[in-house]
């Protein structure tokens, strides 16, 4: 009788599309805003498009190095845990030892089987601490280079993100028509954008592009009407 094979997919590049996503969507939303706010002050595109491209320089270098520090973050954070856990099984091993013991039974291993995986795991120090570091504390080891590819993703994706608004203001001389499609834009890359990320995060479709494209409408709304109230 002929079978299906079955076959996991699984996403596995979640801090990659974590750190697009963060990107993106400050991208897409804070030069919208300050263009919408803009137009509502000031008669000249190019006024426009010279603040917008600022911003975007400004935004993408700034959240790149937030990016930079916070995976630098934790790879400390991960190698001061590391040191600890190899401490700990060089000095306290009958203490260690109970801690996986601990872990196991939360799995609902007990008697035999739970002595001789705990035998297991223990034989081999590399093995123990990287258990210890997965199980008990949650740890997974950073990838290399995550720093920088961390940076250069979510500054990547600002850059990308913030010249869709700005690109009509480029094209359309008059301030209000440029809004105009601007808006139409802005929001078909939201919505676009939403479907991706739920399509990646597993969220409904439907949901994630409507939450996406009512953050940045409303950013922008705000900027617009406060421009509007003080310019």
């Amino acid at each position: 009788m002929p079978t299906t094979p079955h076959v996991e997919r699984h996403f596995t590049a979640s801090e990659t599309v974590r750190d697009a996503v963060i990107g993106m969507s400050d991208g897409l939303t804070v030069p919208f805003a300050l263009a919408a706010g803009l137009s509502a002050a000031v008669p000249d595109t190019s006024l426009i498009v010279t603040a917008g491209l600022a911003e975007v320089a400004a935004g993408a270098i700034a959240m790149g190095l937030g990016g930079y520090l916070a995976a630098r973050t934790d790879a400390q954070h991960y190698d001061a845990e590391l040191a600890r856990e190899r401490l700990e099984v060089d000095q306290l091993p009958h203490k260690e030892v109970a801690e996986v013991e601990e872990v196991l039974r939360e799995y609902g291993l007990e008697g035999d089987a739970l002595r001789t995986v705990v035998t297991a795991i223990t034989s081999k120090p590399d093995r123990w601490i990287d258990f210890m570091m997965r199980f008990e504390l949650g740890l997974e080891r950073p990838e290399p280079g995550r720093a920088v590819s961390s940076a250069l993703t979510i500054g990547g994706a600002y850059v990308v993100g913030g010249l869709v608004p700005l690109v009509p203001y480029m094209l359309v001389p008059e301030v209000r028509t440029a809004m105009g499609w601007s808006v139409v834009t802005t929001g078909a890359a939201l919505l676009a954008f939403g479907a991706v990320k739920g399509r990646f995060t597993g969220a409904s479709l439907v949901r994630s592009s409507l939450q996406t494209l009512l953050v940045g409408g409303l950013a922008a709304g705000a900027a617009f009407v406060l421009a509007g109230m003080f310019g």
